[in-house]
C-alpha cells in the first residue's frame, strides 16, 4: 500500500513537534501525558453529567442554582478547547469530525450554546455519557473490544434471520390479535384490532401490565397459548445470535493507538500504515 504522508507536514516531512505534542497526549493513552489527560477527561465527563442531573432536582437547584450554571458552561469551553485541538491534530480532521466520537464529541457541548437560543436544551448534556466509551482505551481493555467486535459481527450476519423472525411474529400478533378482538370484543376492553395487538404484543413479550385482560373461557385459553409462545419467541433471536458468535473470528493482535491522519484504532501492532487511509502510522 502506497504511503500517504500526513497533510501538516513540513519541509522535512514529519509532523510539527507541537502537533505530534499534542496528538500523543489526546489520542494516545500508552504516555503518562496521554493516560492523565484521558482519566481527567473522564472525571470531567462524569462531574459534568452529574451536574446537569441534580440541576433537575428543585431544591439544589433552587441553593445551588448558580453553582450549576458556571459549572455548566465551565465544562462547557473546557470540552470545547478539546474538541478543537482534536480537530488541529489529526491531519485528516474532517476524517475525525465525521466519526462515531467526532459526532458525540461535537454534540456533546452544542447543547449549552443551544440553550442560548432553546431554552431547556442543556440538560441533552447528558450524551456525554457516550463518551465514557474511552475508558475502554484507558484502561487498556482491548479484549473488551475485541468482544464486542465479535458481538457487532455476529449481529450482522443475524440480520437477515432476525428480520425474517421478527416478520414473522407481527403476523402472530396481528392473528392472535384479531382473535381476541371476536372472541372478547370491546365490552371487556378489546375495542379495536390495533388495541388487541396491544395486548398480544405486551403478553407475548411477557411484560403483562394488566391493564387489559381477558374475561372469557374462550379468551383466557387463547391468552394461555400466547404465554407460553412468549417464552419460546424470546430464545429465537438469541440462538440465532449465539450461533453467529460461534462462527466469528476474532481479530487478534490489535493496538488502541490511533492513526495521526485520521484518528482511528484498531491497527494490528505490526501495521505501518492505517487500514482505513493508508496514512504511515507513527508506532
Amino acid at each position: 500500500m502506497e504511503t500517504i504522508k500526513p497533510d501538516y507536514v513540513d519541509t522535512e516531512g514529519s509532523a510539527p513537534k507541537w502537533k505530534q505534542k499534542i496528538h500523543e497526549i489526546i489520542f494516545e493513552a500508552d504516555t503518562p501525558a496521554g493516560k492523565y489527560f484521558d482519566v481527567t477527561l473522564l472525571y470531567a465527563i462524569i462531574l459534568s453529567v452529574l451536574a446537569v442531573l441534580l440541576e433537575t432536582v428543585p431544591s439544589l437547584k433552587d441553593s445551588y442554582g448558580d453553582i450549576f450554571f458556571y459549572m455548566e458552561w465551565g465544562f462547557t469551553i473546557l470540552f470545547s478547547i478539546e474538541y478543537i485541538l482534536r480537530v488541529i491534530s489529526v491531519g485528516k480532521p474532517f476524517k475525525y469530525i465525521f466519526s462515531f466520537m467526532g459526532i458525540i464529541d461535537f454534540l456533546s457541548i452544542v447543547p449549552t450554546y443551544l440553550s442560548l437560543i432553546v431554552v431547556g436544551s442543556h440538560y441533552l448534556m447528558v450524551i456525554r455519557t457516550i463518551r465514557l466509551l474511552r475508558v475502554f482505551r484507558v484502561l487498556k481493555l482491548a479484549r473488551y473490544v475485541r468482544e464486542a467486535q465479535i458481538l457487532a459481527k455476529a449481529l450482522k450476519a443475524s440480520m437477515a434471520k432476525i428480520t425474517v423472525f421478527i416478520g414473522v411474529v407481527f403476523v402472530l400478533v396481528l392473528i392472535m390479535g384479531t382473535l381476541m378482538y371476536l372472541v372478547e370484543g370491546p365490552e371487556h376492553g378489546f375495542t379495536s384490532i390495533p388495541r388487541s395487538m396491544y395486548w398480544t404484543i405486551v403478553t407475548i413479550t411477557t411484560v403483562g401490565y394488566g391493564d387489559i385482560t381477558p374475561q372469557t373461557t374462550v379468551g383466557q385459553m387463547v391468552a394461555s397459548m400466547v404465554m407460553l409462545l412468549g417464552y419460546a419467541i424470546i430464545a429465537v433471536p438469541t440462538g440465532i445470535v449465539t450461533a453467529e458468535m460461534t462462527r466469528v473470528k476474532p481479530d487478534g493482535g490489535l493496538t488502541n493507538n490511533a492513526c495521526p491522519q485520521c484518528s482511528k484504532e484498531g491497527h494490528d501492532k505490526d501495521a505501518n500504515n492505517c487500514k482505513y487511509c493508508g496514512a504511515q502510522l507513527g508506532f
